[in-house]
């Protein structure tokens, strides 16, 4: 079952990265559509409160048994080297792409095992259906969600996606040359963060 899910996503992945190479064209930026969703501290989160500060993206659920978990450590790893850069105004978003599993209680005590090194940066987000999750992911993001009906598991783009104070999607780190699930490319996303915040 894995061995078919993981060919399945990479095959999923391959088409994806045609069409989203690793940094979006200057004239093809993407307006994050609007919501308001249940973080893990059992809040409400809108794009809204997220304006006004730079963040970075990605689509886990805690159930994953293949890529979440490297990428939820990679991006805790990340944060660490934000705070270490002197980084402030910044948010990490987490949407749960398995809503009917991942509430709250639950998004709450998966990031916990984690252990951020500042867990008021970081939303972990669900209240919303499969479906929509589906097509937001790839209306907003351009990143491909797609249940798996012979098992509990979600295919799942594995980007990290940088927003800017102004809920416009400006660059995402995926594709060939990066993704989630690998480090190399840490110091680039410090870099990008830091330019918007000075723009």
């Amino acid at each position: 079952m894995r061995k078919r899910l993981l060919v399945m996503f990479a095959l999923v992945s391959v088409l994806l990265a045609a069409c989203a190479p690793g940094a979006f064209k200057p004239d093809h930026k993407y307006k994050i559509e609007d919501f308001t969703f249940d973080s893990h501290r059992g809040e409400k989160v809108s794009l809204d409160d997220l304006k006004g500060d730079v963040w970075l993206a990605q689509f886990v659920f805690t159930n994953c048994t293949t890529v979440c978990l490297p990428m939820m450590a990679n991006m805790t790893e990340l944060q660490d080297m934000m705070e270490e850069e002197g980084l402030k105004d910044y948010h990490i978003v987490s949407f749960s792409v398995d809503p009917a599993v991942d509430t709250p209680e639950r998004l709450a005590e998966y990031l916990e095992g984690y252990d951020p090194v500042d867990e008021s940066k970081w939303e972990m987000l669900t209240g919303y259906s499969q479906e929509f999750i589906e097509k937001f992911a790839v209306d907003s993001f351009r990143q491909i969600v797609i249940d798996d009906p012979e098992s509990d598991q979600v295919i799942h783009g594995t980007a990290f996606v940088l927003v800017n104070q102004e809920g416009v999607a400006v660059k995402t780190y995926g594709g060939v040359q990066f993704d989630g699930t690998r480090e190399e490319h840490f110091g680039q996303i410090i870099e990008d963060m830091k330019k918007l915040q000075q723009s």
